[in-house]
């Protein structure tokens, strides 16, 4: 009978009783094992696109099946933040490095170089730093909620933003010029604003006027102390440099 490899334990089935350690035969051909690991950290087996579908389809059911525990058929909350913010901030510390986000009066050859450096290295941890910050507006807004509840409402909701920017950012040089580009920027944050609130109504039950006011205290005060954190630290790097 085959053993554990971490504790010695007798194995009965593909996890170890007494550790909980998987039973993976590293010995094999290369590709055969490279398959296995991708299909467990991305969920190459239908979950990640089940929850893909589920989290832009029906805004707040993600949170609210995972909250009431149906969570198997689903990916994970932070396994699908760290999977979309990876790809997301990859794509746009290169829009910034192409000088797609400068503002009026930068250079792409002074500026674009450092904006992309921040996009790329900064920028995730602060916003990840953010994740429990929106959650605490969220707490202040609907207080009889556990505080766990609003950071997996967090999560997702930061999760569906990053693609959601994605589709925008790209356009943001040229669409005070191209009213195609600027109608499909407005388009797409006009759907985040009604991702937002009926997100909020589906997972925290309240009444429509009651879910649009919670929605704008916490937005407003979400952007302030984003902007704040973002100004803090922007001026703190160009200090250090």
């Amino acid at each position: 009978m085959a053993q554990c490899s971490n504790c010695n334990t007798q194995l009965s089935g593909p996890f170890c009783p007494k550790c909980g350690q998987k039973d993976v035969n590293l010995e094999r051909p290369f590709l055969e094992l490279l398959g296995e690991i991708t299909r467990e950290t991305f969920d190459v087996d239908g979950r990640a696109w089940r929850t893909l579908k589920t989290l832009f389809a029906h805004p707040g059911q993600l949170t609210a099946e995972f909250l009431a525990g149906k969570r198997r058929k689903y990916t994970p909350p932070l396994r699908l933040y760290l999977f979309i913010s990876v790809g997301f901030f990859i794509l746009i510390a290169w829009i910034a490095g192409q000088g797609l986000l400068l503002d009026q009066g930068q250079s792409a050859e002074t500026h674009a170089e450092s904006q992309a450096r921040f996009m790329s290295d900064d920028m995730p941890r602060l916003m990840f730093l953010l994740l429990p910050v929106f959650a605490l507006l969220l707490k202040a807004v609907f207080p009889r909620r556990l505080y766990f509840d609003h950071l997996i409402f967090s999560v997702h909701l930061h999760s569906a933003a990053f693609v959601i920017l994605a589709l925008i950012l790209p356009f943001e040089k040229i669409a005070n010029q191209n009213l195609p580009a600027l109608a499909l920027q407005v388009t797409l944050m006009a759907y985040f604003i009604f991702y937002l609130v009926t997100s909020m109504r589906r997972v925290y039950s309240v009444t429509w006027p009651g879910t649009i006011g919670r929605a704008a205290a916490v937005l407003f005060g979400y952007l302030v102390v984003f902007s704040l954190l973002i100004e803090g630290t922007s001026s703190y790097l160009i200090i250090s440099d």
